[in-house]
């Protein structure tokens, strides 16, 4: 975690000088330890769905058999003819497989599957697969009876959906994803905001490259494993043509595609980076070509991170329209904080020219990313997380614990590698990498031009002027290439043998060699939060779950609302009872009385239900004539015990109607 450590070179080493170094490590690492433990995930926050209710539910058992199945969510699901499926005891299918109906209105999600007729007797398993608004699969399993439980041959599904060889297989795309746009952000950013020289440096441009062509085969195999992973789970399937085309239907499909497409933009960006760029020397056209790539970089690398917020977790949930541009900053301050270390860790290791003012300029860029991400992680974390039971009661936030205890470890290191730069300082190290930086002539350089004079006289004379090892003048142009590619290599090799005779500098990169380590073992944590569904939603869903298995009310509601529509015979009263007024189905009955007190027949009578404490409904109700004066409807489902307002709309003319509505308790 370089954004603790101090900037090292000839730098006096006063009091006044380090008091302030030493307050910004402090800081930085003070923040870094609010980041580890409000931060909820690298990945953006809120949702897998999870069932939260079912009619019938979990081992209920009913009279006789009914005609539809349903099942509600904590949130949107995508669903096709075989995401739920209704079995019986000899394991066939008891249910039409027709593509299950859409229930739910405003914020509830509820589906239903129809039966068929006549169904026997005995134990029927549900089983349900979907794919949740971020993106994850979700699956799970129950069982209902007819008339009283019986043996059945169905085995429910002991693996949940993502899971499997397929799902082993897609989650280390998913993470070699996330390592390799870390690689690609972070490096280039590195190399155009700290170190510009390093654009001819192969080691760099190595781990750029590789960077994005790692990200671009974990896009292409996440594409190819999609849709196995939220259908089969069969791997065979990846390479099914009509499967690849309803994923690229899907948003999580459109969002991979469009994530291919700015990786071609980036090939050019790199392609510019390590080529023209590279080769420029003149100091304006270079300036006005870093500012084009920075913009240019900086738009590529959103358009990249967002493709992650448009179809993850940010997407859906709590403020989705705050969480997605969240998101974008988080993993882009993530980049540039661990991309770039990865690649001040090359630079120090492979780069023996890499100067104080890069390690400086990297870690002002470091601390300002640290910020950001501690920001954006308090504001995560209070989205996926809510409650401090959740952080311990929940799978989510023992994983996050474990990532605490990295983060706290990061920074310990982080704490080691600044008192290795203070050192540095201390000790003047670093002095000869900036004077390679600037262009000057080191120490090294100096001592191999003393001891081969020939060396300086071949730059000065050229070609023609190159001498041997014995000092005799070649005119052989190519004996004087090898010449110079012998006296540049003795060159390098000398800094190379300086640099690694210093302790100072060696402490530094080992440091920072752990740091990467725990960063990498951080990242892992972070994809396996990612696809694990977020405390604040399992708490909520197993809220609602115990609020749907509560025992229904044990007597029926009844009120009375007058109306008056304004036309002729328009005055009158609706009696309206709803039996057993609890969650699950009910039985509406509504009388219309006219204004002398006997049954009033009307054209029309309409009935929503809504929780406004919830944001459930309205919920549309019909009822039926059944005889004069008398209007019913069965199977009326309330998802949830609340304070529910009943709207009734009657009209008694073509132009005549009115909607009166009464606040009852149910459930």
């Amino acid at each position: 975690m370089t954004a603790t450590a101090p900037h090292f070179g000839p730098t006096p080493s006063t009091p006044a000088t380090r008091r302030p170094l030493a307050a910004a490590a402090l800081l930085a690492a003070l923040v870094g330890m609010v980041f580890a433990l409000l931060l909820g995930g690298a990945g953006p926050a809120s949702a897998h769905a999870a069932l939260t209710g079912s009619d019938p539910q979990d081992g209920a058992v009913v009279a006789t058999a009914p005609k539809e199945v349903t099942l509600t969510f904590s949130e949107q699901v995508a669903v096709d003819e075989d995401s739920i499926r209704i079995l019986d005891p000899d394991g066939k299918r008891a249910d039409t497989a027709a593509t299950p109906r859409d229930l739910g209105n405003g914020s509830l999600t509820k589906y239903g599957v129809s039966l068929h007729t006549g169904l026997p007797d005995g134990t029927y398993t549900v089983a349900w697969q979907a794919v949740s608004a971020d993106s994850h699969p979700v699956s799970g399993a129950f069982t209902f009876s007819v008339g009283a439980p019986s043996k059945t041959t169905v085995a429910l599904p002991a693996d949940q959906a993502g899971g499997g060889l397929v799902g082993t297989l897609y989650g280390i795309a998913r993470y070699a994803a996330y390592a390799g746009f870390i690689l690609l952000a972070g490096g280039s950013a590195f190399v155009l905001a700290c170190w510009q020289r390093g654009a001819g440096a192969r080691p760099l441009q190595r781990l750029v490259v590789r960077g994005w062509m790692t990200l671009t085969v974990a896009t292409l195999a996440m594409l190819l494993l999609r849709n196995p992973y939220t259908g089969s789970g069969k791997l065979a399937d990846a390479f099914d043509l009509d499967g690849l085309k309803a994923v690229l239907d899907t948003k999580p499909g459109a969002a991979l595609v469009s994530r291919l497409l700015l990786l071609g933009a980036s090939a050019l960006f790199i392609a510019v980076l390590f080529g023209a760029y590279a080769k420029r020397e003149d100091e304006r056209e270079k300036k006005d070509l870093t500012f084009g790539l920075a913009i240019g970089g900086t738009v590529i690398a959103a358009g990249i991170a967002g493709t992650w917020a448009l179809a993850e977790h940010a997407s859906t949930g709590l403020q989705p329209g705050i969480a997605m541009p969240v998101d974008v900053l988080h993993l882009l301050a993530v980049a540039a904080w661990l991309g770039g270390l990865t690649t001040l860790l090359v630079a120090l290791y492979r780069t023996p020219d890499i100067g104080a003012a890069a390690v400086r300029r990297f870690s002002g860029i470091a601390f300002g990313s640290v910020i950001v991400l501690a920001a954006t992680g308090i504001y995560q974390s209070w989205r996926q997380v809510g409650t401090w039971s959740a952080l311990t009661g929940t799978g989510y936030g023992q994983l996050l614990l474990v990532k605490v205890g990295l983060v706290a470890l990061l920074v310990g290191i982080a704490w080691t590698s600044r008192r290795w730069t203070a050192r540095l300082i201390t000790g003047g190290g670093g002095a000869g990498t900036e004077a390679a930086e600037a262009g000057e002539s080191t120490p090294a350089q100096a001592s191999v031009s003393a001891e081969d004079p020939g060396a300086s006289g071949a730059k000065a004379d050229g070609v023609s002027g190159a001498t041997d090892a014995f000092g005799a003048t070649s005119e052989d142009p190519a004996r004087a290439a090898q010449l110079a590619r012998q006296q540049a290599a003795v060159a390098t090799a000398e800094k190379k043998r300086i640099r690694d005779a210093d302790p100072d500098r060696s402490g530094l990169r080992r440091s920072v060699l752990a740091e990467v380590g725990v960063a990498v073992a951080l990242l892992a944590v972070t994809t396996v939060l990612t696809s694990t569904e977020p405390a604040r939603t399992e708490e909520e869903a197993a809220r609602a779950s115990t609020a749907a298995a509560a025992p229904a009310a044990t007597g029926p509601v009844e009120m009375k609302l007058p109306f008056d529509t304004g036309g002729t015979k328009g005055r009158g009263t609706v009696r309206m009872e709803i039996t057993p007024a609890g969650t699950g189905a009910n039985e509406l009955h509504l009388w219309i009385d006219g204004s002398n007190g006997k049954p009033m027949d009307v054209p029309e009578v309409k009935v929503t239900l809504t929780l406004e404490s919830k944001d459930i409904g309205p919920l549309p109700v019909v009822p039926a004539r059944l005889t004069e004066g008398h209007w019913t409807a069965a199977g009326v489902q309330i998802p949830m015990a609340g304070n529910w307002k009943v709207a009734v709309t009657v009209r008694t003319s073509d132009i005549d109607q009115t909607t009166v509505d009464k606040n009852v308790k149910i459930g």
